[in-house]
C-alpha cells in the first residue's frame, strides 16, 4: 500500500530505544520455524502480534529502530499492514529503507507526548501534520522533501522505477 495522501488508524505506543532485534526478535526463536511477522516485538509486547489490526499505527519515542539493521524490521512493517511510524527520532537507514519500500515513516521531536495507546491518529502525509483525533491536538512532523513523496506516492523506488521506464 503507497504512503499517500492520509493515513489514519489506532495509536500502539512505544517507548524510547526500540532496537531493530525488539522489532524482529530473530535469536528467540533461531530453532523455530517462524517468519518476522509472526515474532514481531515478541521480546518487549508479547502477545502484541495478535492484537495489532491493519491501519493501526505506531508512535514511539526516541531512537526507533535504532541497532544493527534488518530489513525484516522494516519490511514486517508492511507485511501486517501497519499505516505508519511516527516517532520522536527514528534511526536514520530505518527512515531510509521505510521510503525505499513505500512505507511512510516520520520524525516528530514530542509526537510521543500527545498520543496514549488507543488514541485514533491522523497523518498528513503530504504537509507532515500529525493530529490526534481522540485528544484534538496536533504536531508537525518534519516534512518529506519532494523526491521521497515521489518514492512513497509509487509505493517505493522499485514502482517508481518501473513506472518511469514504462513511461
Amino acid at each position: 500500500m503507497p504512503a499517500r495522501g492520509v493515513i489514519r488508524g489506532r495509536v500502539w505506543k512505544f517507548g524510547d530505544n526500540i532496537s531493530t532485534t525488539d522489532i524482529t526478535p530473530n535469536e528467540m526463536f533461531r530453532d523455530i520455524p517462524h517468519t518476522p511477522k509472526d515474532t514481531a516485538f515478541a521480546a518487549i509486547r508479547p502477545g502484541w502480534r495478535n492484537q495489532v489490526r491493519p491501519g493501526d499505527c505506531i508512535v514511539a519515542g526516541q531512537n526507533f529502530a535504532f541497532g544493527s539493521h534488518r530489513a525484516s524490521a522494516n519490511d514486517v512493517m508492511k507485511q501486517l499492514g501497519i499505516g505508519c511510524i511516527v516517532a520522536d527520532s527514528i534511526a536514520r537507514i530505518f527512515y531510509r529503507t521505510a521510503v525505499a519500500i513505500g512505507f511512510s515513516a516520520m520524525a516528530c521531536q514530542g509526537v510521543s507526548n500527545i498520543f496514549n495507546e488507543g488514541d485514533e491518529l491522523e497523518l498528513d502525509v503530504r504537509s507532515g501534520l500529525i493530529r490526534n483525533l481522540t485528544s484534538g491536538d496536533t504536531i508537525q512532523g518534519e516534512r518529506h522533501p519532494p523526491q521521497l513523496l515521489e518514492i512513497l506516492e509509487a509505493g517505493g523506488i522499485m514502482p517508481l522505477l518501473v513506472k518511469k521506464v514504462n513511461g
